[in-house]
């Protein structure tokens, strides 16, 4: 499937946030922005709502010590029990360095795998990239079109006025 984008570049990103405010009170709806380095508020900007990944990496954590505190129990209290200098077979405290350990590691490879899912992040033939100025020094806004040509222009027009110091049309194969 081939999709149509108009890309507006940029060379300021104050003058991105500004112009993304005024193309979406327009009534546009952006597709994406791509910038070199992370621009503090442009997802406020683009109303993205936030993430519920942190909720996600909350239950990874849980996981990851229910598992340790489980096998440390189960190991150490009734599959092999041994007597260590009269202490108990269940020692929570001695527990705590394994249990620390198993939360960290479920939590940041269940958040890896989790992130890589949502975003469509995997290892591909062919990277699809917008344009590779993004990755530079240029700050890309994309915006899907329809059929209609009428609506590049209008688009061209809308971005130049907004700042842009180019607009460029792109086609995109998507499965």
């Amino acid at each position: 499937m081939t999709k149509r984008y108009a890309l507006g570049i940029f060379e300021d990103e104050d003058v991105l946030l500004h112009a993304v405010e005024n193309v979406r009170a327009a009534g546009v709806k952006i597709h994406d922005v791509f910038s070199p380095y992370p621009v503090h508020g442009i997802d406020d900007a683009l109303g993205i709502e936030r993430s519920r990944l942190p909720i996600a990496a909350f239950f990874f954590g849980m996981t990851g010590l229910a598992f340790a505190l489980w096998m440390q129990i189960y190991m150490l209290g009734f599959d092999w029990p041994m007597n260590i200098g009269g202490k108990p077979h269940i020692a929570l405290p001695a527990f705590i360095p394994v249990a620390f350990e198993l939360t960290v590691f479920f939590t940041c490879h269940g958040m890896a795998l989790t992130f890589f899912t949502i975003t469509g992040l995997y290892p591909r033939p062919k990277v699809p990239v917008m344009d590779v100025r993004a990755t530079d020094d240029k700050f890309v806004m994309a915006i899907e079109l329809d059929e209609t040509s009428s609506q590049f222009s209008r688009l061209t027009q809308l971005l130049r006025d907004n700042g842009a110091s180019e607009v460029n049309q792109k086609e995109m194969t998507t499965k």
